[in-house]
């Protein structure tokens, strides 16, 4: 029979569907120099801002800020963090924030746990995650700072965790056990300084505590003079409402020096301590600015940013926006300067120009906001100072301004003028932001407290003015940041706090964290009659080495703990070195977090009096904490009777036989040289029952055919429960030079196969867990992969009911307990709330996200920006919906974890019991599109070729005809909801070729 072939040997990559599809290169490539800038300019994706249209930014008040983040960026940004011991970030942060702690929660989508962190130590965290000069605080000690890609962006993931937390709509408390408190305490202005400072009181148990607001807002300079395009109104109105949901009242509308003075607060309304949290709203002026208005084409930075905010955020009073055209002229270099710049671009100034007094490389203003700045076309002009306005005889207007060069002096410290050098620069407004001060009727209104020379009040420590019953914080006393504005409000709450409960001055600080519902819920779990007080526990690894450190990680909220397994002979044990490695080698060890560790590491060295001693003092010092003996013998009776009973002479609640261990000790006979083989399985586990007082638990190897079978026979054996996994067994791997990869034993260098475990055994662990829970319905404690509380979730719906953690330590400390319990809790809150209970992994369902589109290239995106641009000149300001401050409707009924166990077993089915009906295809949303084409590579070569991938456009587009569902593509698609599968109408016969 003559064979036919199956497809044309000799034009393998004519087809228009592989025109674009990578291929190995034999000869040298190669492109006209004449045609490089057009192909450059075709995919060109770093287009300069403000450069794709005139005008581009005109009336566009969209958050223009580095810090931004999506979820797939804030998460991958939160892996890249090493959570250092020490982290020298926090260290950089004025209010303390423990960075670590809310960037793992972060990691793990946990967005509730990085508030509660964040809004802890800093109840004004919100606006800060957008207004923080982290380069000069947090970032700049981050220890990633010096490496090329930089530090963490701290404040972008700050922000965006409380972004999300806002939606969730929880709501604040003060906790019960707080007593209630009846001073009253007044504060003046609702900028982050008192907003912190009302907060903290509210939390320490003070019912009257009244702020008064001179605006029909709060927020401070965040709502009347930040623009919106860096600092939303939605965050700045959210922390003023988070402070009054604690019992925090805010009278509006109510002026210092007009309606009340700080006597009248103290000597005539009871009050009996008062916090100043005002701010310097006289600008300073210049005289060669004397008769000059903005009519003649000069502002003061208050007042334009003033005009511009109230415009922009809708706020009341309405207020018109300003009108500005052509050439602006900026004085000053902090960062109001480049708030006013920025702003200018917006409202019609064709060119901006920052005049400096000294040099561009000593600017006032932040890093970040000086980077903003000049990516958007500012131009900057150093040493520079006013000297005369020129005016246009015809208009009255200033056409002109005439500047004096300044020098350094010669040590280096100030700019002097030189008068015989001066330029004129063509300008149609100015605007002068050379700072404020005080306003000169504040002296009088705050009485008694006195103004020193710079015009501002001295405070101590804690803001206690120079009247013992006043305190102050924030710009008046020198803040310069809104960061440092709420630790002089934190700082001031506890110095009132003292005062009035008469407490002696070295008290320590105490201030109470950040409260909510969620706190309450219940995630306590009984299993064989043993009360768990959460679900997370050591295992019986490297964390357990000691029962000094099991008792640290009680300390730190951990619920139970597996002691390192322990046999009755102690002598035999004796480690090599090294013995822990990472799973990975070559560049991907680069990364700092392992997905798996593999290890040689034996039982504990530690005898059998050592850790049964250590049981009973454990016990005697947590008890309500579960300690669970792990205890490991030969195939004898004796052996395995002896060490039960010693344990619950010690007092373990629970004993867990180690039949699985796969290195080293099933050469001794112990191990996986009983956990391998039913009928030993079923005996031992029968010995140990038959002289134990409590729960009794068989440890299973995933080195087996078939775990049901070992689970089933320990079953028969008399088991109360299984856990499952252990280790995996597995070898590293071999260098370039044959001997063993990443590390060796010995001269020798020598290694063995070990036990693979951390997130890399994460589905074997699924898999085994489910099967058991499946075939014997018997307790299980899971162990294998579990980093998170989303992660442990999934387990209890495999069929667990308690986890066991080692890797995910190891990768970080005992202080991802933190993480793991707020993030379990929050889920259980969740879903036991109607409008959160479709939530999956932290985030709302896809199809209710609001995902902004990815910006594109070349002169697609020029298009996309000037038909953005022209819309956003048509309607000129476009003012965003505030979101609902209400709470959630409905009473949330948290469930509790025993509610999850099992329920997703109904789900895991044979495969001839899968639907191979319900078809699904793959859609590519474009607006989400990275343009990488990895979907349409990898499906050409693995699989259907159903994915057409543009050349000159780069548009992935999937043939609903070719696509048989397989889902390869959205596997390896690098952007975070990108490619989503939609029904199939009808069904695709498959190709039989």
């Amino acid at each position: 029979m003559t064979s036919t072939s199956v497809f044309d040997i000799e034009d393998l990559f004519q087809d228009k569907q592989y025109t674009a599809q990578p291929r190995t290169r034999s000869k040298a490539g190669f492109r006209p120099s004449k045609r490089i800038e057009e192909t450059h300019n075709g995919y060109k994706r770093n287009i300069p801002k403000n450069t794709a249209a005139e005008e581009e930014l005109k009336y566009n008040f969209e958050l223009a800020i580095h810090s931004d983040l999506t979820e797939e960026e804030a998460v991958q940004e939160a892996a890249r963090c090493l959570k250092c011991a020490d982290a020298p970030c926090q260290k950089g942060c004025p209010t303390d924030i423990d960075i670590k702690a809310f960037i793992t929660c972060i990691q793990s989508r946990n967005w509730y746990g990085a508030a509660q962190i964040i809004l802890s130590s800093n109840p004004v965290g919100y606006t800060c995650g957008s207004l923080c000069m982290t380069s000069e605080l947090c970032g700049g000690c981050c220890n990633l700072e010096q490496t090329r890609a930089g530090a963490i962006n701290i404040s972008g993931l700050q922000d965006f965790a409380l972004q999300q937390y806002a939606k969730m709509k929880i709501e604040p408390r003060v906790e019960s056990h707080v007593p209630k408190l009846g001073n009253k305490i007044a504060l003046v202005g609702a900028g982050p300084s008192s907003i912190s400072c009302a907060t903290y009181l509210a939390r320490l148990g003070y019912t009257n505590v009244v702020i008064y607001e001179r605006y029909k807002y709060g927020g401070g300079l965040g709502s009347f003079e930040i623009p919106e395009f860096r600092l939303p109104q939605q965050s700045v109105l959210w922390e003023v409402e988070e402070c009054k949901k604690i019992g925090v009242d805010i009278q509006y509308e109510k002026e210092l020096g007009k309606d009340f003075t700080v006597k009248s607060l103290l000597e005539e309304d009871g009050f009996e301590a008062v916090f100043l949290g005002v701010g310097k709203m006289a600008p300073r002026r210049v005289n060669v600015f004397d008769g000059m208005t903005s009519d003649k084409g000069y502002f003061h930075s208050k007042e334009f940013l003033l005009q511009t905010s109230h415009a922009s955020k809708n706020l009341d009073p309405p207020m018109e926006m300003p009108e500005l055209h052509g050439r602006v002229v900026v004085l000053g270099g902090g960062d109001v300067a480049t708030d006013c710049a920025r702003t200018a671009l917006r409202l019609g100034a064709k060119r901006v120009t920052m005049a400096l007094r000294r040099n561009t490389t000593h600017f006032r203003a932040t890093e970040e906001e000086v980077e903003m700045t000049a990516e958007e076309q500012v131009d900057f002009l150093p040493y520079s100072l006013p000297k005369k306005v020129i005016i246009d005889e015809e208009t009255g207007r200033m056409k002109a301004l005439e500047l004096y060069k300044t020098e350094l002096s010669e040590d280096g410290k100030r700019c002097v003028i030189d008068d015989d050098q001066f330029i004129r620069i063509k300008c149609d407004f100015v605007i002068s932001s050379f700072g404020s001060q005080a306003h000169p009727d504040l002296i009088s209104a705050i009485a008694p407290v006195e103004l020193n020379k710079w015009n501002e009040i001295d405070v101590n420590d804690f803001g206690q003015t120079n009247d013992p019953r006043v305190f102050s914080g924030g710009d008046i006393v020198g803040a310069g940041t809104q960061v440092e504005a709420s630790n002089d409000g934190k700082a001031a709450a506890w110095g009132i706090h003292k005062l009035l409960q008469n407490l002696a001055p070295d008290v320590p600080v105490s201030l109470p964290a950040y409260s909510t519902e969620i706190d309450d819920v219940d995630i306590s779990v009984t299993m064989c009659g043993v009360k768990f007080p959460n679900p997370y526990g050591l295992a019986s690894a490297p964390p357990a080495t000691s029962c000094e450190m099991i008792a640290r990680a009680f300390a730190q909220g951990w619920g139970f703990a597996v002691t390192k397994t322990f046999t009755n002979d102690s002598e035999i044990i004796t480690n090599v070195s090294p013995r822990i490695w990472s799973s990975v080698q070559g560049p991907a060890k680069d990364r700092h977090y392992q997905e798996g560790f593999i290890n040689i590491e034996l039982v504990s060295e530690k005898s059998a009096e050592y850790w049964c001693n250590g049981i009973t003092d454990l016990k005697k010092k947590f008890p309500d904490r579960v300690v669970i003996a792990s205890i490991m013998c030969c195939f004898e009776k004796e052996s395995w009777q002896n060490l039960t009973r010693m344990s619950c002479e010690a007092g373990a609640d629970m004993i867990e036989m180690n039949l699985s261990c796969p290195h080293g000790m099933h050469e001794k006979g112990m191990g996986l040289a009983l956990g391998t083989f039913p009928d030993k399985v079923r005996e031992a586990c029968s010995w140990v029952v038959e002289e134990s007082t409590v729960p009794v638990f068989a440890k299973l190897t995933p080195n087996v055919t078939d775990i049901r079978v070992i689970a089933q026979a320990a079953k028969e054996g008399g088991v109360d429960g299984v856990t499952a996994i252990n280790t995996v067994s597995g070898l590293v791997g071999f260098h370039g030079d044959a001997t063993p990869a990443r590390l060796s034993v010995g001269t020798a260098r020598d290694t063995t196969y070990g036990g693979l475990c951390g997130n890399a055994i994460r589905p074997l662990a699924f898999k085994g867990v489910t099967a058991v829970a499946k075939a014997c319905d018997i307790p299980i404690m899971a162990t294998g992969g579990i980093d998170s509380a989303d992660v442990a979730s999934q387990f209890f719906y495999s069929g667990a009911s308690v986890v066991q953690i080692c890797s995910a330590i190891m990768n970080q400390d005992f202080t991802i307990i933190h993480d793991l319990i707020s993030g379990l809790k929050s889920i259980l809150y969740m879903k036991g709330r109607k409008d959160l209970r479709n939530f999956s992994h932290g985030m709302p369902p896809v199809e209710e996200q609001k995902v902004a589109s990815r910006p594109t290239f070349g002169p697609k995106e020029i298009a996309r920006r000037r038909e953005k641009a022209a819309h956003n000149q048509e309607l000129k300001v476009i003012v965003k919906p505030l979101l609902d401050f209400d709470p959630a409707e409905g009473e949330p009924k948290p469930l509790m974890v025993e509610d999850l166990i099992g329920l997703g077993l109904d789900h895991v089915k044979t495969y001839s019991e899968l639907n191979n009906q319900q078809q699904v295809i793959a859609y590519v949303n474009p607006d989400l599109c990275l343009n990488c084409g990895k979907c349409f590579s990898t499906c050409n070569d693995n699989g259907y070729q159903a994915i057409t991938f543009d050349p000159v456009t780069h548009v992935a587009v999937v043939d609903e005809e070719k696509c048989t569902g397989c889902g390869l593509c959205e596997s390896v698609c690098p952007a975070l909801n990108c490619i989503q599968f939609l029904p199939r109408h009808g069904i695709k016969a498959p190709n039989r070729g």
